[in-house]
């Protein structure tokens, strides 16, 4: 089936499917849990460290330039500062094996008695055959992701499965990126002026202001942004056309699950959903736009 025969009510699903795994995977990068363990391997304290050493570990020992190229939005200046220096701290399989750990005990301490319900083993068996059940050719940290062994435990094949669908999805939306010719941080400066969040928020990825400015100037010139930096008509024509093409690419897993048990799925997550979003550890305003795109 081409992406074109994906109707409007399954690509809501496939956007309501990633906004509900999104919180179940990134727990890892924020729960004290992950910082513990992080710093036990000797990795540098902080946020970033951590992330670049959790997210890049599926890809082996790779350097500064696959990591950027792979995570598409950071400025090359920003990987380098954590690649591949971290590696000198931990070799990839070991965060590996420190991030599952950490997935296992902020997951407990979040979910409590829950965590051996059979509605999170349900879950995490619908969420595995639609990440089994995905394709990853040209998605590199989809399938890197998909290349872990599976752990025995319910609650941690949930997280890995949540993690290579939003990978599956990551890959896919950089393509839609590309193809709609918007580089990097022109991706970050388009998203910004649609309101997605302030441009504030982006600083993290490590655009300096002249490398912001000359993106919007760009954008300016394509005739998709105003001066001011708020979105053309055609900019946010481009954008919702972005978003759009990103759920197309990431509906095959979902449509191999079937509808009835994708809506299962959605029914099972919502008290997971609630549990990570109610304990405060996510940052309400987020580079992803959840919940305005």
């Amino acid at each position: 089936m081409s992406v074109q025969s994906v109707d409007r009510i399954d690509l809501g699903r496939v956007r309501q499917l990633w906004h509900m795994l999104e919180p179940l995977h990134a727990v890892v990068y924020f729960a004290p849990e992950a910082f513990e363990e992080s710093g036990r391997l000797g990795i540098e304290s902080g946020r970033w460290p951590t992330y670049f050493a959790w997210r890049a570990a599926p890809l082996g020992p790779v350097g500064s330039e696959q990591v950027t190229s792979a995570f598409y939005s950071f400025s090359p200046e920003t990987v380098e500062r954590y690649i591949p220096s971290v590696w000198g701290a931990a070799s990839p399989a070991d965060a590996l094996a420190a991030r599952l750990r950490a997935v296992d005990r902020a997951y407990r301490a979040l979910f409590g008695d829950r965590i051996d319900s059979p509605e999170l083993a349900e879950a995490a068996a619908l969420a595995r055959r639609a990440a089994e059940a995905a394709v990853h050719a040209g998605r590199p940290l989809a399938a890197a992701n998909a290349a872990q062994p599976w752990p025995a435990e319910p609650h941690l094949v949930l997280w890995q499965a949540a993690t290579t669908l939003r990978e599956h999805r990551g890959d896919g939306h950089l393509a839609a990126l590309l193809v709609a010719g918007l580089d990097p941080v022109e991706a970050l400066v388009s998203f910004a002026a649609i309101g997605a969040a302030p441009e504030e928020t982006f600083a993290s990825r490590g655009w300096s202001e002249k490398e912001w400015g000359a993106a919007r100037e760009r954008l300016v010139e394509r005739g998709l942004l105003e001066p001011d930096g708020t979105a053309t008509e055609a900019g946010r024509a481009l954008r919702a056309t972005v978003e759009r093409h990103t759920d197309e690419l990431a509906a095959a897993p979902w449509r191999a699950l079937g509808a009835a048990d994708t809506g299962r799925l959605a029914d099972l997550l919502g008290d997971y959903w609630v549990a990570v979003i109610g304990s405060g550890l996510l940052p309400g305003t987020n580079t992803l736009g959840i919940g305005k795109v």
